[in-house]
């Protein structure tokens, strides 16, 4: 399971770390309410942990925000704050649980357990763009050529790109969405690996088998190393 942590108290991430690692659950930190905002809506985390007071966005701020785009991952509030009206608060915007600082490490485990063991929304497991499938559960890519097994990397990379069509994801999103926040595995180019799958599965991003009617997937011109997006694409 993996975790986003959004906190700006680089002690307390320090400590809650490798208690988290050590519970079983991978774990991203952002230090700050926009760049976790930014992580949680582009990367599939089982829940999150975010304080309720953080730079740049407040945690009640950027849970609303999460809501309003219809991100339904479970976020656990932390707060230094004891009124009621502040737990409530936070819990209307979107929050799932609440938790008071200090805390007991144990006990912030075994929220966030229950918080994974809750019934999550259903999930599209094949997503289409033209007339190229990805089915995320099968780790394949399936075009007019035929079908093509992917990687687990590779299929995170384009299952990131899939889900939000005509959207620019910046080189910095892709590596979190494929080896999350320290990931060192790649020293490439991820928007040239998602044209060689797209090509291999029948159709080259210029053309191809399909005749050049469709550009499955279209990096940036002019802005080398900004990022990749696909267009908006209707299948057939």
């Amino acid at each position: 399971m993996r975790i986003l942590l959004i906190e700006d108290d680089e002690a307390l991430c320090t400590v809650l770390r490798p208690v988290l690692e050590k519970a079983g659950f991978g774990c991203d930190v952002s230090a700050s309410g926009t760049e976790g905002l930014e992580l949680l809506m582009h990367n599939p985390y089982d829940a999150a942990v975010l304080d309720r007071m953080l730079p740049g966005m407040d945690g009640v701020e950027l849970v609303r925000a999460a809501r309003r785009a219809h991100c339904a991952v479970p976020v656990l509030m932390l707060t230094a704050l004891g009124r009621v009206e502040d737990r409530v608060e936070g819990l209307d915007a979107g929050a799932d649980d609440y938790l008071a600082k200090p805390f007991d490490n144990r006990e912030l485990i075994a929220r966030l357990r229950a918080l994974c063991r809750r019934p999550a929304e259903t999930v599209e497991t094949r997503l289409c763009c033209g007339d190229l499938t990805l089915d995320t559960a099968a780790l394949s890519l399936t075009g007019p050529a035929g079908m093509v097994r992917l990687t687990r990397n590779e299929n995170a990379l384009l299952e990131a790109l899939l889900r939000r069509p005509g959207q620019l994801m910046s080189r910095e999103v892709l590596f979190h969405a494929v080896w999350g926040a320290g990931g060192r595995g790649y020293s490439g180019n991820p928007d040239a690996s998602t044209h060689r799958r797209a090509k291999s599965a029948g159709r080259s991003p210029g053309g191809g088998r399909s005749g050049g009617k469709r550009k499955p997937v279209r990096q940036l011109a002019g802005r080398t190393g900004a990022g990749c997006r696909l267009p908006v694409l209707s299948g057939g």
